[in-house]
Formats: C-alpha cells, structure tokens, sequence
C-alpha cells in the first residue's frame, strides 16, 4: 500500500521505516496536510497523520476525490480529524490509543517537579555565578493533595506515580474505572477543583472538554495550586489562565500543549519572530513551565506508535477493520 505521511519528523523515521512490512511504500512529506498541501498525497490509498494535520471536512473531501480510503493517525487524539464527514465518504481512520501512558504521566510528573523545586530558576542562577537559595524554596509532596481529572491509562500511570510520592489523589471520570488504592479517592468534578494543591489534566479534546478550564473553574482552585497540562492545549482557555497566574491565584502551570500551537510547535522558528502575542506572554510567565509537545517523546513510545500504524495499515490492506477504527457515534463524548 502507497502511504504519504505528512508532518514527518526525523525522529520518527527509524521506527516507522524499520515497522514498515515491504509491502507499504511510505512517502514523506514534511509539511503539516492542509488543502494546500493535499496534493502530496496523489497516487496513495492512505494517508498517516499526527496531531497538526488539518483533516476538517474540506480537506476530506480533496483526500477522498484523489482516493484516498484510509487514515492512520499517529496519536491517540483525534480532535483534528472529521469523523463524521470521513464516514460519510467512506475513508476509515484508526489511532493509537494507547502507545504508552507511562511516557506522558513521567513527564507531567518532571514538570511538577521542576516547577515545585524550581530547577530551571536554579539553573539558570548557577550558570551566572549566583548561588543563592533564597528565591528556591520549593514544597515536600508527600502528603499534598493531587487532583486528576480524566482516568484513563495515562491518568491511573500518573496517579501511581503521585501515590509513590505519598500524596492523596483525588481522581474524576464519567465512567470510574474499577480501581482501588490506597489514599486514591474518587470524587467529583469540584472536588477535584476546590481541595487540590495539584491539578493534573489526561483527558481528550472533543465538544464536551473544550475549555474546561476556562475563568469560572480556575476561580474554584485552592489558590497557589499548580495546574498540569500533557494531554490537549484546546482543554484550557489561555486568556483565562494567564490572568489567573498574574493574580496568584493559579501559583504556577506545567504545559507540555498550548491550544494554538499549530504552526508553532515541532518545527524549528530560531531566529524567527513568533506571531502569536498571546504564547508570548504565556511563555514569558516567571511560574509557567512549558515543552514543546514532547511528553509522548520516548523511544518506546515511538515503537508502539509505529507497530499500532502499520497492524492498522496491514489490518485494512487485507479488506479488515482496523482494531484501533474510530468511529464517530461512540468517540462523542468518551474520556
């Protein structure tokens, strides 16, 4: 099967070419699918996409008249692909549902660490010669409380983690799994809220989560509480966070996503001027911490990317579903 991938990144290269049974032909394509760039994929029965790609209904549409019938995306998070107008005209698309969770609640975890006991801030004073530990105080997180909102894989690999710190965890889902440790409590949505020194977010981006954490949910939190962010940008009103980080009223946040980093994240702007003003200022903030989407960054996360893209490529190519299919009636408002 003739396969473009758009948004190829040098790092994923080995994993996917390596997976690659001979009978996929991969065609890289640097650049992010748009409806400028739909045209790389001429003469390819699918198309592999990552978080940036824009697959919205009119780029469908182009996909589809060039005969396209599938779409593998190469993440969980499916919140820029049209499912409904992809079922409509018939193109299948699967993900990743799980490639590995412990690879992004360990780099939640490193930006609460390094926000808490201000690494950076001591980096950056050693390197000019300034050893003072008067502006480092940090806190102990043995025995604070640490809020979860989404429990999924990614959610329970974190809680374990914050459990082996000796904290409380306070945990909100839809659909609780059926867990049980101890100091892990499930409650609801508010509590999480209003009795966290911690907030931690592992939940997808779709109509329902869209801006949870916006000016009337932030104006709930413990204040100095420390806000977390590895999941999706679009999960948090940025406007509504900055002023609330000015104010103290959030003490500080660790965001490995930002909800408009298409077009700004995973390429490379040195020596550019960024044309957003709004990361700017989020960026410029003494108590916000932020990576550049890299919490899934692991070598054994871009092997399991690898293997669950090409078993759905290989799955189709033999006229079978993809076990990762997505399909729209049960992906509405799941989290």
């Amino acid at each position: 099967m003739q396969v473009t991938i758009f948004s190829a990144r040098p790092y994923e290269k080995e994993f996917l070419e390596k997976e690659a049974p001979r009978h996929h032909s991969l065609k890289w394509v640097q650049e992010p699918l748009s409806l400028q760039t739909t045209s790389q994929a001429l003469g390819s029965e699918a198309v592999c996409l990552f978080t940036q790609d824009d697959a919205s209904a009119n780029v469908l549409e182009k996909l589809q008249a060039m005969g396209i019938k599938y779409i593998a995306l190469r993440c969980a998070g499916h919140d820029n692909v049209d499912l409904a107008k992809a079922e409509t005209l018939g193109i299948r698309v699967a993900n990743v549902p799980s490639y590995s969770p412990y690879a992004i609640a360990e780099h939640a975890a490193t930006l609460l660490m390094a926000l808490n006991r201000k690494v950076v801030l001591a980096q950056t004073q050693i390197q000019a010669n300034n050893f003072s530990l008067d502006n480092l105080v940090g806190e102990e997180l043995h025995g604070k409380t640490v809020g979860i909102i989404g429990m999924g894989k990614t959610g329970k690999a974190f809680a374990y983690i914050m459990l082996g710190f000796g904290c409380r965890v306070l945990a909100y889902d839809i659909v609780p799994p059926d867990l049980q440790k101890r100091n892990l409590f499930f409650v609801s949505q508010e509590e999480v809220f209003t009795q966290s020194d911690v907030i931690s977010l592992h939940l997808p981006l779709n109509a329902s989560t869209q801006h949870l954490i916006n000016a009337a949910t932030l104006f709930k939190l413990k204040k100095g509480a420390i806000l977390l962010n590895t999941s999706r940008g679009g999960l948090i009103n940025t406007v509504d966070l900055i002023a609330a980080l000015k104010s103290g009223a959030v003490g500080a946040a660790g965001l490995d996503v930002y909800e408009h980093e298409r077009g700004i994240f995973f390429q490379d702007h040195s020596g550019e001027t960024l044309q957003d003003s709004l990361f700017e200022e989020l960026r410029n903030l003494p108590n916000v911490l932020l990576t550049g989407h890299q919490a899934f960054l692991t070598r054994t996360a871009l092997r399991n990317i690898a293997d669950a893209t090409h078993l759905s490529l290989d799955q189709w190519e033999k006229g079978e579903a993809s076990a990762n299919e997505l399909i729209p009636k049960l992906e509405a408002v799941s989290y």
